[in-house]
């Protein structure tokens, strides 16, 4: 199927290419539309985002990715600070002392491997809508629509998010919906030792070292290899969005390669 379609990509006129590639991505996601907006856990969901509209206005908060750079990073500092985690980040809540603010996860992946600690999580959770099946419903559990195609910034997270390549890029467009007039990152390394086609699912052969605990992808856990060319894109469209609210996304990662955003010292904010 894949040979097929790389020799249909090769004979048609790019124009016409991505006018078809566009036009089917609507297709999906229309198709997903009904249940996503009318299901009763979805509309619950939707009521939940609603409350959270703007409810942090003008206030900052700190996105937690999970690069290795966080072993270098004093957590501790962010104890009072609001605060958004995602995918394994409880694997470190011990060492922090506090668990975050909110915690995010649209890989279905690691909902699928992780579902028994996500239920555990007692603050508010962010779930991809796909894999409701999996996780369940449960108080404090939210359900995001996000999509793999159709890019867009989405000013409001009631309706489609798309995924951008990267759970970051949705954690962007909650705190927009949120009110957060100053989002800075950590953490957010930008940068893989692992190598391969982009998407591919693997499974891990040994320790993690491109995340901050060794077992995050550990032994037998199965993930899927960076986009980052993507995640670039979407990081794009995100800084063009808050920009034009006059609001900042500041990336306070120690030793990142990421570079879309302005950089800051992170212990010069406190």
């Amino acid at each position: 199927m894949t040979e097929a379609k790389n020799i249909l990509k090769s004979i048609t006129p790019n124009p016409i290419w991505q006018t078809a590639r566009s036009s089917w991505h609507t297709l999906q996601n229309a198709a997903l539309w009904p249940e996503a907006m009318f299901h009763p856990w979805r509309r619950a969901s939707i009521r939940r985002l609603g409350e959270l509209k703007d409810i942090h206005r003008g206030q900052r908060c700190f996105i937690i990715g999970n690069g290795p750079s966080l072993k270098q990073t004093d957590l501790k500092k962010l104890k009072d600070e609001c605060t958004f985690g995602m995918n394994r980040i409880y694997l470190g809540f011990p060492e922090m002392g506090f668990q975050t603010t909110y915690f995010l996860t649209i890989n279905s992946l690691v909902i699928e491997q992780c579902a028994e600690d996500i239920r555990r999580l007692s603050m508010p959770r962010f779930i991809c809508w796909r894999s409701r099946r999996v996780i369940g419903t449960a108080p404090d559990l939210i359900f995001l629509h996000t999509t793999y195609n159709g890019p867009k910034f989405a000013v409001d997270a009631r309706g489609r998010l798309w995924e951008g390549a990267t759970v970051t890029y949705v954690a962007l467009q909650l705190a927009y919906h949120m009110g957060f007039s100053q989002v800075i990152l950590i953490g957010v390394d930008h940068n893989y030792s692992a190598q391969g086609k982009p998407n591919t699912t693997v499974v891990s052969q040994g320790e993690d070292k491109d995340h901050f605990h060794s077992d995050y992808f550990g032994k037998g856990f199965r993930w899927q290899l960076p986009d980052l060319e993507t995640s670039e894109r979407s990081y794009r469209m995100a800084r063009q969005a808050y920009e034009r609210d006059g609001r900042q996304v500041l990336d306070a990662t120690i030793g990142g390669k990421l570079t879309v955003f302005p950089k800051v010292d992170y212990n010069s904010l406190f």
